[in-house]
């Protein structure tokens, strides 16, 4: 190719607005969920518009976009503020707009609701229809007060035999903890370590033995991805093709595998409460405070930020209300 012809070849098209988006995220180090949540925010508001440019718009396209979430979609607050998050990123991160309006667009305000609690009955009887992997995953929540995906994403160099405890890597916040390991799942966890090795082994005979690593520890530890203390603990059946890097190899467990398997749990146990594999979290700091322990402990074991989070639990730990006992009992 002559001097001549690379003059006159055209420049690659920028890339669109979308793929910016994503850029941005994966810069910020933001998981693939929220990458996925985000461009499809983006994606919404910019049809909701006609197509136009996020650019071309402001603060009056943006609440006109979250009031149509509420009232004509009838999403929930949590919903509607993770809408909200998503742009906010689109114009201060990508779009570079750092203007006066982006905070003054008012969150929706979260309902306060009080958690489901489950007895220590109910959840035995829950957990009696729970086994294998799931069963083995639902108890590690309920002993440990892991949130879903922190269990699903367990390595197995987390896992301190010796010392009796867990390490959660990389929790809500970007923050590590430690939590306890239940002394009665030992055995059972320790079994399922043994089958998952057989699965390492052969995957690694197939060359197949690689998972997911952030980038930052991939550039680091070049070899850490194949070795064993990297694996997931609570693996996929099968391969798949990371949407990011493009490579074929095993992910962690679906974590709705897991909540379908708790909710016929929890229907042949009888019980007509919402409980699901998150709220096994919030049966295990209720009954940790029931038993006597400090709030300040059951905080750090939750990984909860401020010690306010941690306070709604104090609200159902009395029975009935407040605590009173009703006149008719009286009687």
């Amino acid at each position: 190719m002559s001097d001549s012809d690379i003059g006159t070849q055209e420049a690659p098209p920028p890339p669109r607005l979308l793929d910016r988006v994503r850029e941005r995220l994966r810069l910020k180090h933001y998981s693939i969920r929220t990458e996925h949540q985000y461009v499809q925010w983006v994606r919404r508001f910019i049809l909701f518009h006609g197509k136009r440019h996020p650019a071309e718009m402001g603060a009056k396209e943006v609440e006109a976009f979250l009031t149509h979430l509420a009232v004509q979609g009838q999403v929930a607050a949590a919903t509607q503020n993770q809408a909200l998050s998503a742009l906010l990123f689109l114009y201060r991160e990508v779009l570079g707009q750092d203007l006066p309006w982006l905070d003054q667009v008012v969150r929706a305000k979260r309902p306060a609701r009080l958690p489901v609690v489950l007895s220590r009955q109910e959840v035995g009887r829950v957990l009696e229809h729970m086994d294998g992997v799931y069963g083995l995953m639902a108890r590690l929540l309920y002993g440990t007060g892991m949130r879903l995906m922190e269990c699903v994403r367990l390595r197995v160099k987390d896992v301190d035999f010796e010392r009796g405890e867990i390490l959660v890597r990389d929790g809500k916040g970007a923050k590590d903890r430690v939590t306890m390991l239940p002394l009665s799942l030992v055995p059972l966890l320790q079994a399922h370590l043994q089958k998952r090795r057989r699965v390492y082994e052969l995957d690694r005979e197939q060359g197949m033995a690689t998972v997911y690593l952030p980038d930052a520890l991939e550039r680091k530890y070049p070899n850490a991805a194949a070795e064993w203390g990297w694996q997931y603990i609570f693996v996929a059946g099968s391969y798949s093709v990371d949407p990011r890097s493009g490579q074929k190899r095993r992910h962690h467990l679906d974590e709705k595998l897991l909540q379908r398997a708790m909710k016929r749990a929890v229907q042949a146990a009888g019980i007509a409460k919402l409980a699901t594999p998150h709220t096994l979290r919030h049966f295990f700091a209720t009954h940790l405070l029931e038993s006597g322990y400090d709030i300040r402990t059951v905080q750090e074991l939750l990984g909860h930020k401020d010690v306010a989070t941690t306070m709604i639990y104090t609200h159902v730990l009395n029975k009935g209300g407040r605590g009173v006992v009703s006149p008719l009992d009286g009687l």
